[in-house]
């Protein structure tokens, strides 16, 4: 029975302990990994979300760029931090859902080392075509790729990354075959585009908008499950074609697995308030960046389910990572 009531109290302590933590929660900085480039469509909307964040929580949130080997470098430096959450992930779907399927020493296990705070935004992808692609609607284009099997192709940002997997997930609903072609970034193969080097590619909203307008791309259709609120009259891939296809950037927060779950509740509901704030919705706006707000158990889900796509999609084109 001693044994008994020495167990007993050893749990009252820790749970005592864990409700103190959150009552006091956050009592210094907080460390948000960035695994993308600095000044990029990422790490604006992190750093959007942290300043209001920060705001919200009366705690400075800092926000380190930690970049390398596709976001896996950021985000194992999360994985191996302390559970307390001062160190946070502002992940996204590369180091989360598509290279942890494509890169067999990937040093962490999303499911395993993780827990899901809170998704905070989504944007679109546009599927773009260089003026001299016959092809005016997602229809047209489905065609005339069959009629034309690996003679057209499509750019992307390099393997691996979302455009790229957007336009795999296109080829394989649609049953296409059309070249990869890897750049060294979204920028360059968005010049390689225009320059008319390659036929397609699915890229982020805001910045093929300018060359949408000036007509340098055309734009036939948005990758999500609703029409964008910028571009409104172009349909998405699913609407135009009738394909089983849903696919965009998609952005939130998550914690070392072992964070307290008070500590997560507090978080998410910090986060909740800041996505709320007129300020953050102005500046993701601006991104053509649509705000997202739901549990914990919905960006788990998020997660879980579109890397279950992401595996299908990598195994039946026979992508390897480089």
């Amino acid at each position: 029975m001693k044994t008994v009531g020495r167990v007993l109290m050893f749990a009252a302590c820790a749970a005592l302990s864990v409700f103190a933590l959150a009552q006091g929660y956050p009592g210094k900085p907080i460390r948000v990994i960035s695994p993308s480039g600095a000044g990029g469509p990422v790490d604006v909307i992190c750093r959007a979300v942290s300043q209001g964040l920060s705001e919200v929580l009366g705690q400075q949130l800092v926000v380190e760029n930690r970049v390398g080997a596709a976001g896996l470098i950021g985000t194992e430096v999360v994985v191996k931090s302390p559970p307390d959450g001062y160190t946070l992930l502002f992940g996204f779907s590369g180091p989360l859902a598509i290279v942890p399927n494509l890169n067999p020493n990937t040093p962490y296990d999303v499911q395993r080392d993780l827990v899901a705070i809170s998704q905070v935004a989504e944007a679109q992808y546009v599927l773009l075509v260089h003026p001299s692609v016959p092809a005016k609607s997602i229809k047209q284009l489905v065609a005339l790729a069959k009629s034309r099997p690996g003679q057209m192709n499509f750019g992307s940002g390099g393997v691996g990354v979302g455009i790229h997997m957007a336009s795999e997930l296109f080829k394989f609903t649609a049953g296409i075959n059309i070249v990869h072609v890897p750049y060294k970034g979204a920028a360059p193969a968005m010049t390689a585009l225009m320059a008319g080097e390659v036929d397609m590619m699915f890229n982020g909203m805001p910045p093929t908008l300018p060359h949408i307008k000036s007509g340098r791309v055309r734009a036939l259709a948005v990758g999500g499950d609703k029409r964008s609120s910028v571009l409104p009259h172009l349909p998405t891939v699913k609407e135009a074609a009738g394909l089983d296809f849903k696919t965009g950037g998609w952005y939130g927060f998550l914690a070392p697995r072992g964070t307290p779950q008070p500590v997560v509740t507090r978080l998410h509901e910090a986060i909740g308030r800041t996505l709320a704030r007129p300020e953050v919705k102005a500046i993701l706006a601006k991104l053509a960046t649509d705000i997202v707000v739901g549990t914990p158990a919905d960006f788990e889900r998020q997660i879980r389910e579109e890397s279950a796509i992401w595996a299908k999609v990598i195994k039946a084109a026979g992508i390897k990572y480089r």
